[in-house]
C-alpha cells in the first residue's frame, strides 16, 4: 500500500496564485485583472477557485473593493515568498553566468549626489559585475521590476524585506560661505529673518527644526522650495538663502567648499533616511552580497541591520 508521504502533493495553479497576490496588492479586483492582462470576471473565477480547494476564505468583499481576511493575510504572507523564490531561480537559470548585472533602485538625491560618483570605484573593484542603476521616489515592485536593491528614503517601515539603515547622517543648516560673510548664524533665532531655502523631500524640514529649537516658524515666506535635495543643494551653493538639508548627500558641496555646514554642534540633527531595502532571497546573490560590502566600506561601517 501506498504511503501518504510519497503522494503528490495537490498545488494551486500559478494563475490562481497571481491573482491572489496582485488582487491582494491593490485591494481591487479590476486593477490586479488590469496587471494579469485578464477580464476582472477570469481573475474572480481563479479567486473563487482557489478558496474552493483552500475551504477557507481569503478576501472579505466590500462595495470599494476586497480586503484581506487573517487567512488571506497569512497565506499572502508565505505564497509572495515563494513566487519571488521562483522568479528568482528563474532568472537564475537563464542569466549569463560569465556577466552578473546589479540592479539598482535609487531615490534621485542619493542616486545622483552620492552613489553615481562612486560607481566608477565599485566599477574598478568589481568589474564582472554590470550595473544598471534607476531613480524615482517610487517603491518599486522586486520581482516586476527587476529590481535587487532598491535604496529607499523615509521611515525604515518595511517589515517584510530585509533593511540595512545608513547611519551618520544627519540634517544640517547648509549656506554658502560668502552668505555667511554678510549673515552669520550663531543661534536658531538667527535664522527667522535670514532667506530659507525649503527642501520638500527631507525627513526634518524647516518646522519641525525650529520647534525643535523652540521657536516658532518665521513669518516671512521661503525663498525659494523644491522637491528635490540635488535641487535646493544647488541652489544653496550660489548663495540664494540657507538649506536644510542631509550631510550625506551634501558631501561634495562641502568636500569643495561649495558649503559649510552652520554650528553643526548646536544646529545639526541626526536621521535616519536613506535605507538599502531588499528580499531576503536577494541575499543570496553574490553581486548583492558583494554590493552590500562596499557600501560598508564606503560608508565607514555606516550600515545598521
Amino acid at each position: 500500500m501506498r504511503s501518504d508521504s510519497s503522494a503528490v502533493p495537490v498545488l494551486p495553479p500559478l494563475k490562481a496564485i497571481q491573482a491572489f497576490e496582485q488582487t491582494a496588492r491593490f485591494g481591487n479586483v479590476a486593477r490586479a485583472a488590469e496587471v494579469l492582462a485578464l477580464t476582472p470576471s477570469a481573475v474572480s473565477h481563479q479567486l473563487a477557485n482557489l478558496e474552493a480547494m483552500i475551504g477557507r476564505q481569503l478576501f472579505t468583499r466590500t462595495a470599494r473593493g476586497v480586503i484581506l481576511t487573517p487567512v488571506g493575510e497569512q497565506y499572502l504572507r508565505e505564497v509572495s515568498g515563494l513566487l519571488h523564490s521562483l522568479a528568482v531561480a528563474t532568472e537564475r537559470a537563464g542569466s549569463d553566468v560569465s556577466r552578473d548585472c546589479l540592479r539598482l533602485h535609487s531615490s534621485p538625491s542619493f542616486g545622483l549626489l552620492w552613489l553615481m560618483p562612486r560607481l566608477e570605484a565599485f566599477r574598478h573593484s568589481h568589474p564582472d559585475i554590470q550595473i544598471n542603476l534607476s531613480c524615482s521616489y517610487e517603491a518599486l515592485h522586486f520581482s516586476r521590476d527587476k529590481v535587487d536593491v532598491d535604496i529607499r528614503h523615509g521611515r525604515a517601515e518595511w517589515p517584510s524585506y530585509e533593511v540595512r539603515t545608513v547611519r551618520h547622517e544627519s540634517v544640517a543648516v547648509l549656506a554658502a560661505p560668502r552668505l555667511l560673510e554678510h549673515h552669520p548664524v550663531r543661534t536658531a533665532a538667527d535664522l527667522l529673518e535670514s532667506n530659507l531655502i525649503l527642501s520638500e523631500a527631507t525627513l526634518v524640514k524647516w518646522p519641525q527644526w525650529f520647534a525643535q529649537h523652540g521657536l516658532a516658524l518665521p513669518e516671512k515666506p521661503y525663498t525659494l522650495s523644491f522637491d528635490r535635495s540635488y535641487m535646493s543643494l544647488e541652489a544653496a551653493s550660489h548663495g540664494l538663502g540657507f538649506a536644510l538639508e542631509s550631510t550625506l548627500l551634501a558631501h561634495r558641496y562641502l568636500a569643495s567648499g561649495a558649503l559649510v555646514v552652520v554650528n553643526p554642534d548646536t544646529l545639526s540633527t541626526p536621521v535616519a533616511a536613506h535605507h538599502l531595502v531588499f528580499p531576503k532571497a536577494h541575499a543570496g546573490f553574490a553581486r548583492v552580497r558583494r554590493f552590500l560590502a562596499w557600501m560598508e566600506a564606503e560608508l565607514g561601517q555606516g550600515l545598521a541591520y
